[in-house]
């Protein structure tokens, strides 16, 4: 049988704005993402961890999909399961009300906060500091609910974190028709199975998958491909080699051809613009792929 304990801290939360639910995770455990986090859109979301019962992820879904409250769903999986004190887990359900549970026979320390549309939880952790911050960020950061699952992962290491280390992370966020051309709930869902800096290397992912296939930038971060601009696009697409030489000041039609190229090789049609302005996010990502190219032919 397979006794490997999760040491693992997460956050299962609901936006009260649209409604989104979702579970973000850290863990010196390979491949958390596999195994922690389960959502369905206007349903809940649970984290299921330490000597995790898997199964709380589908049956507890179920049971919340029934009408059941999370307190109620928390009950019933932690009455069945005669390994309880081993487990931890943590529910929030469409009304954003919030669950969770931490066996005695956790490994210390171990605990959780259950708040107004969330439930933070942890095992192995540094102390009891770690779930504190969670959610404190989660509360007072701006933004939707991807920003504030980042936030509080984030203030979980910088409170000590898992006290083993770290090595996977993991977000899943769900809304109704949120994922790949409206087929599924999966709105973001990525993961990071093994790493030494888990959680930075999940939102540089995270931003990727952004541009790839979401719409959450401010419009105040779009660019005017003019002066300096035009001037730093046109050399990172030449340092790419999807232009032949920078074409001077403004930004011809055939530099716009190469920049289409580049975002359309990248997969960010997304972020596709036929009005002279490019994203932030775009712009950032060329300019860096340019200076890794540059630094790879330097040596």
């Amino acid at each position: 049988m397979n006794t490997a304990v999760l040491s693992t801290f997460s956050i299962a939360a609901r936006d009260p704005g649209n409604g989104d639910l979702g579970v973000a995770v850290q863990s010196k455990f390979p491949a958390v993402g596999a195994i922690v986090p389960w959502a369905r859109a206007n349903v809940g979301a649970i984290a299921t961890q330490a000597w995790a019962n898997v199964s709380y992820g589908p049956r507890g879904l179920e049971l919340l999909a029934q009408g059941m409250s999370a307190g109620d769903v928390v009950k019933k999986l932690v009455a069945e399961d005669e390994r309880a004190e081993h487990r931890q887990v943590g529910v929030v359900d469409s009304k954003g009300r919030a669950a969770a549970h931490t066996g005695s026979e956790c490994m210390e320390w171990a605990g959780h906060i259950v708040g107004d549309g969330y439930a933070c939880q942890g095992n192995i952790l540094a102390g009891e500091a770690v779930v504190t911050s969670m959610a404190e960020a989660f509360e007072s950061t701006e933004g939707d609910l991807i920003d504030r699952l980042f936030a509080a992962l984030k203030a979980g290491q910088a409170a000590g974190g898992d006290r083993r280390g770290m090595q996977s992370a993991a977000m899943l966020v769900v809304r109704e028709a949120g994922g790949y051309e409206g087929g599924s709930d999966r709105y973001l869902d990525i993961r990071v199975d093994d790493h030494p800096d888990p959680i930075n290397e999940l939102e540089r992912i995270s931003k990727i998958y952004d541009m790839t296939l979401l719409s959450r930038e401010d419009p105040s971060r779009l660019l005017t491909i003019t002066g300096d601009v035009a001037q730093r696009v046109q050399e990172a697409l030449v340092a790419l080699g999807y232009l032949d030489t920078v074409a001077g000041p403004g930004f011809p039609e055939r530099a716009q051809r190469a920049l289409n190229e580049f975002i359309a090789v990248n997969n960010f049609e997304n972020k596709m613009r036929d009005d002279g302005k490019i994203w932030q996010s775009v712009y950032d990502y060329l300019l860096d792929k340019a200076r890794e190219r540059k630094a790879r032919l330097r040596r």
